[in-house]
């Protein structure tokens, strides 16, 4: 089994509107998002997959999170911001948007985005139906991290 990995830098922002402590309120990161991909074989280039490839697929699912703030449905301030702001507002539906949530949901968007890519045989950076998408790890800061992989 082979396995590389792709780690891609963000800008993004989000209040925690259960915390008890100043987290409740907005505040961002510098976050990386880590991609880790895997395949039982190397293609005809000798890769899993080309890193162009996917810097392509992580680009559109993680250009939504870059400089918007991520907020709780639930929130009281919520609709006001989202009627503000408009998509750079990015909703959570009835859950606050910690690291374990944004790692859950890069990994659901990039595993759809990946779908879409292997159905596209005309690609300039093809991937193979044997490319798996094994997790996603989103750092908060230097020091703290969340994983999601089924």
């Amino acid at each position: 089994m082979y396995r590389i990995c792709k780690t891609i830098e963000l800008e993004s922002g989000h209040m925690l509107s259960k915390h008890p402590g100043t987290c409740q309120f907005p505040h961002g990161h510098t976050r990386s998002v880590e991609i880790v991909l895997t395949a039982d074989s190397l293609d005809e280039n000798d890769m899993v997959v080309d890193f162009k490839a996917v810097c392509e697929i992580m680009g559109e699912v993680l250009g939504r999170f870059d400089h918007a703030l991520c907020m709780n449905t639930d929130d009281p301030h919520y609709a006001v911001l989202r009627e503000a702001y408009g998509e750079h507002i990015i909703a959570f539906p009835h859950s606050d948007p910690t690291s374990e949530a944004m790692a859950a949901t890069v990994y659901r968007r990039a595993k759809e985005a990946l779908a879409e890519v292997v159905e596209n045989t005309a690609s300039r950076y093809p991937v193979r139906r044997c490319v798996q998408l094994e997790r996603v790890r989103v750092w908060e800061t230097s020091s703290t991290w969340a994983e999601y992989f089924e």
